[in-house]
Order: C-alpha cells, then structure tokens, then sequence
C-alpha cells in the first residue's frame, strides 16, 4: 500500500474547486494585502499546516523555495505532497522546529488554533504564545507572516505579535470564501540599537 492510498479525493494540482480556491487566496494576497509574493523579497516560503500542499502549489510560477509542514497528528498526506512534486515532513508544533540551515521570508498559517488543540477537544497541548515565539525564530527580519483563522484568535495572536514587535495589520478574508476566519498580516521588525545606545 502507497502513502497515498490512504488520502480521499483528487489532489491534482489546480483540478478542484478547492484548489482554484487557494489560488484565488494566493492572488488575493499579492494584490490586495500586498504580500510580496513573486518578487526577490520572498524567497524561502513555509506552509506550517499543508495538508495537501496547495499553498506551496499555487506558489508554483513564483521563484520560491516552499517547505510544506504537516502536523504530526493531523492526516497522513505527506505522501500526496510528494506525489505533486513538493517537499514536506511531519512535524509537532508543541516541539521546537530545525531553523538550520534557514529562516524564512514567509511564514503561512491557515487554522493556527489548531496547531495547538488536541484532535476532536478544546484542550490545548501547548501554549500560543510558545507557538508564536517559535514563528518569531524561524521568521528572517523583515519577514512577514500570514495567519488565518476566528477573529476570536486573530484577536489573540494580534496581541502577542504586537508583544514580539511585530507589525500587523488583520484584514476581511478574499471574497468567495467561506466561513468566519479573518486574516493576520505581520512583518517582523529589524531591531537595531538607537544611535544613544550604541
């Protein structure tokens, strides 16, 4: 039995409604919330909840490195990332992720409560603002980080992001898109010394 024998539905790049769905989100980034996806500033992409890899698909015209993370516990589809073309391993966010040998121009996250909370309860396994520090390490300065999820924990994450110097604006989700999640937007600060301290 494959890897992938044990994933339901198509998985071809660009084939279903969910995947125009996901390059309609990709656009909506670029050109609305000026994400700058598709120039020399982004460079090295990470997905931190890839399911299929149809973030890091939809990327595919744009000259980016794309790391496709799959939550340990979440389904098996690491096999069907591969099978796209794409690179990808299984990880545990409750654990530190290997920043060697890179940081990242662009960090995506879409569901990041879920990151945390056990399968099928509302108890979290670890703590977010661990999750977001975590995020903050593996982010380069002047990077920008895309989060999706309630505005219940956008709320949240905005004021941790404020608390690691981020600046972050939340936005309205792309149109045509379902349910209630709004949109973090934030670009990691370059700390330098002021000229009094230096």
């Amino acid at each position: 039995m494959t890897t992938t024998s044990s994933v339901n539905g198509d998985y071809a790049i660009g084939t279903t409604p969910k995947h125009k769905a996901v390059a309609r989100r990709v656009a909506y980034y670029k050109n609305t919330l000026n994400v700058k996806l598709g120039t020399p500033a982004i460079r090295n992409v990470m997905d931190m909840n890839a399911f299929f890899g149809g973030f890091a698909a939809a990327l595919a015209s744009d000259s980016v490195w794309a790391m496709n993370v799959v939550p340990a516990w979440k389904p098996l589809t690491l096999g069907v990332i591969y099978d796209r073309g794409l690179i990808g391993v299984y990880h545990d966010w409750c654990e530190p992720f290997s920043k060697y040998p890179r940081t990242y121009d662009l960090v995506h996250v879409a569901g990041i409560e879920s990151l945390i909370k056990l399968p099928s309860s509302s108890k979290s396994r670890c703590n977010l603002v661990d999750l977001m520090v975590e995020i903050d390490w593996m982010l380069r300065p002047e990077g920008t980080v895309v989060i999706r999820d309630s505005p219940e924990v956008i709320d949240k994450v905005a004021h941790i992001a404020h608390a690691v110097r981020w600046t972050a604006t939340i936005n309205d989700k792309e149109p045509k898109s379902h349910g209630r999640e709004i949109i973090l937007v934030a670009t990691k600060i370059f700390w330098q010394l002021t000229s009094a301290s230096r």
